[in-house]
């Protein structure tokens, strides 16, 4: 029997309660909408000579806003839609945004030995988990590895400012596109001197600085559990960006196995693994979105490996029996209690 979760894929770090009343001549102030299929949430502690809160809303808007239409691969005519869409043997210019983006995908890509993939796209839409009818299943091996030859950054290069492909892949960047968004919002609140803040945009976020009180901002990261949310573990955060990774938002099981959404690029199947979710710390908010996913498709054995062995701010969430264990890497250890 074929049971399938419709939960949204969101990361699980989420934004500790941080508003309220203070007595201070320093308030946390607040914008939040609707981005990426989601939602964001920027707070920061303003200052005498802060942009008001309305013009910075415009001005965040504003940059998700050409974002989506440089990255979405929703809408047909975003800069990577046409990309998509062009024929083997093309190359299109392409916004800093997409360079950007693929540069880092290629870097996590080589790092990972391949576990790291902007092109799987085509994989996802064969077991039923992107398009199509929305009905989720099993694909014969031949379908899988004729997918195969639809996926690899190998088959991707940037020619100075254009993107080129020798083969029929489809670039999708939502692995890590919230936690660069993140990046590039940092970057225009420090323009702004604001160096207090937490920016959060669909579960990726950075916080820095410290509150009225000269409190941390704090985040809570879930209990990997299917039918709620519970907090797992608080973490203080100052100057590092968190991605959580996990299998249980977004799966279908079939013949009491799991399968998830997150695929491993080299066999073309779901991750199948008891590493529930995996949360990276990173000063770069978009390589922590990576990394998390990078250690999600390794699992809990070879994933704790790598980790250890990059010095990765890694918490890993297992499951065992009808509960959990987690597990932290020293480069989490350290920066939990907030040291370098």
């Amino acid at each position: 029997m074929l049971h399938r979760v419709t939960q949204p894929v969101i990361a699980v770090a989420l934004a500790a309660a941080v508003t309220g009343c203070f007595n201070s001549v320093e308030p946390v102030s607040e914008v939040q909408g609707a981005t990426m299929g989601s939602s964001y949430s920027i707070k920061w502690v303003a200052q005498e000579d802060s942009l008001g809160a309305v013009a910075l809303h415009a001005e965040i808007e504003a940059m998700l806003a050409e974002f989506d239409a440089e990255v979405s691969t929703w809408r047909p005519d975003s800069d990577l839609a046409l990309f998509n869409a062009a024929a083997v043997g093309s190359c299109r210019d392409m916004p800093d945004s997409v360079l950007d983006l693929v540069r880092l995908a290629q870097e996590l890509n080589r790092e990972s030995g391949g576990a790291f993939d902007l092109t799987v796209g085509p994989l996802l839409r064969l077991w039923g988990f992107h398009g199509g009818d929305g009905r989720q299943v099993i694909p014969a091996e031949q379908e899988v590895e004729r997918t195969l030859q639809r996926v690899g950054q190998r088959h991707l290069r940037i020619e100075g400012r254009q993107l080129c492909k020798d083969a029929d892949v489809e670039v999708d960047v939502s692995s890590i596109a919230a936690g660069y968004m993140v990046d590039r919002v940092v970057e225009y609140l420090h323009s702004l001197g604001i160096t207090s803040y937490m920016v959060e945009i669909t579960g990726e976020l950075k916080a820095a600085g410290l509150k009225p009180g000269n409190r941390p901002w704090r985040i809570a990261v879930e209990e990997p559990r299917d039918d709620n949310r519970v907090t797992h573990k608080v973490i203080a955060l100052d100057g590092h960006g968190v991605s959580t990774s996990g299998d249980y938002r977004n799966y279908f099981e079939y013949e009491g196995q799991r399968y998830s959404h997150t695929f491993d690029p080299v066999s073309g199947r779901p991750v199948m693994h008891a590493l529930a979710s995996v949360t990276v710390l990173d000063p770069s908010t978009a390589r922590a979105d990576g990394l998390s996913t990078i250690l999600l498709v390794k699992g809990p054995e070879a994933g704790w490996v790598y980790a250890v062995e990059h010095d990765i701010a890694a918490l890993f969430v297992i499951r065992s029996g009808k509960g959990f264990v987690s597990r932290s890497t020293p480069r989490f250890k350290v920066l939990k209690r907030g040291k370098e």
